[in-house]
């Protein structure tokens, strides 16, 4: 087991409900493990004070049974004024899942179209143990963990949410990668019928959506495959019911509805570099000082805001987790690889 001594970048623990408030409405067990590289954990249960007006969800009993032994983990910032987990209604309530829509509301008004159960992913490529591979199967493996991560949108507005997953590393090496294997691609699924933004003439994505990561930074231990959120399953809205969290790149990398994951030896073309690569590119990587060429990614509106309070920061190297992952980019030049 493995503590480590916290870094500027890490979510500690203030700004939580008291543990017997939490406890009364879910009995969650709590405990700690290490992560590896570089993260703080508590070894208490914890929750914000954005979990007590969660809905309870409808999970499958395989998916409720792992969150009931989720290993709990509280993080804040540094500064928890402004990174204040986000209430469940805007992180539920706000988001870009363009198969529902393109407005901001669009998944949370058109998502319940989306069936979840049940669900498989495909895991192929150069692999040694690869196949189509039921969701529970895919997930049960592995430990759940909390982990509460910033979220920020390349279109400048971000917010802090609990994410509920897996290490994405998990699956990558009980697909035993080939020699090969030097990046990972993913897709979400395709079915017009269920996702009505895919059937709409408006569209400028070629589905299915794909992204794409180097290999080491797959296997970083802050990338995970996130099934929950607040303590709970996903909702649809949020790319239910499985979809892919990397905290320091731009949330559009974080692909929803995953329905397949290829390891594979060339870079992939990921939707949004094919679609403006001038605009959106590979790496995607938070950089408050290589602007998008439409608009400043100097600073961000952290949500929920208001007319009043714009609740504008600054943006911070690698969304704030700089020094977990800048080795990953040491020698490259992040204004080319963007």
């Amino acid at each position: 087991m493995l503590i480590k001594i916290a870094k500027p970048s890490d979510l500690h623990e203030s700004d939580v409900t008291p543990e017997s408030i939490y406890l009364s409405r879910r009995r969650f067990m709590g405990g700690m493990a290490g992560l590896g590289a570089g993260l703080a954990l508590s070894r208490r249960v914890h929750a914000s004070d954005a979990y007590t007006d969660v809905p309870e969800g409808n999970a499958p009993p395989w998916l409720q049974e792992k969150i009931s032994e989720t290993e709990w983990r509280s993080v804040t910032p540094t500064d928890p004024d402004k990174d204040r987990i986000a209430p469940f209604d805007d992180a539920s309530g706000y988001n870009n899942f363009f198969e529902f829509g393109t407005d901001k509301r669009d998944p949370a008004r058109h998502a319940g179209s989306l069936q979840t159960q049940p669900w498989s992913v495909v895991v192929d490529g150069e692999v040694n143990n690869g196949g189509r591979i039921a969701l529970e199967d895919l997930a049960t493996p592995s430990q759940f963990e909390e982990r509460i991560y910033r979220l920020r949108c390349v279109e400048a507005w971000s917010m802090v949410i609990p994410w509920l997953g897996i290490p994405l590393a998990d699956i990558i090496r009980r697909a035993e990668p080939t020699s090969n294997a030097k990046y990972v691609r993913f897709e979400t699924l395709v079915d017009p019928e269920q996702m009505r933004g895919q059937r709409s003439s408006f569209s400028i994505i070629e589905w299915p959506y794909v992204e794409g990561l180097r290999m080491d930074e797959a296997m970083h231990p802050l990338t995970i495959l996130a099934l929950g959120m607040y303590g709970r399953e996903l909702p649809n809205q949020n790319g239910a019911p499985l979809r892919l969290v990397v905290p320091w790149k731009y949330g559009f990398k974080s692909i929803k509805s995953i329905v397949r994951i290829s390891l594979v030896e060339e870079q992939p073309l990921n939707s949004w570099q094919q679609i403006a690569a001038d605009e959106y590119g590979f790496y995607a990587n938070v950089n408050p000082e290589v602007d998008h060429p439409r608009w400043s990614q100097a600073t961000e509106r952290r949500l929920p805001n208001s007319l009043f309070n714009t609740n504008t920061i600054d943006t911070l190297m690698f969304n704030g987790y700089a020094d977990e992952v800048a080795e990953l980019y040491a020698g490259m030049d992040l204004r080319k690889h963007y």
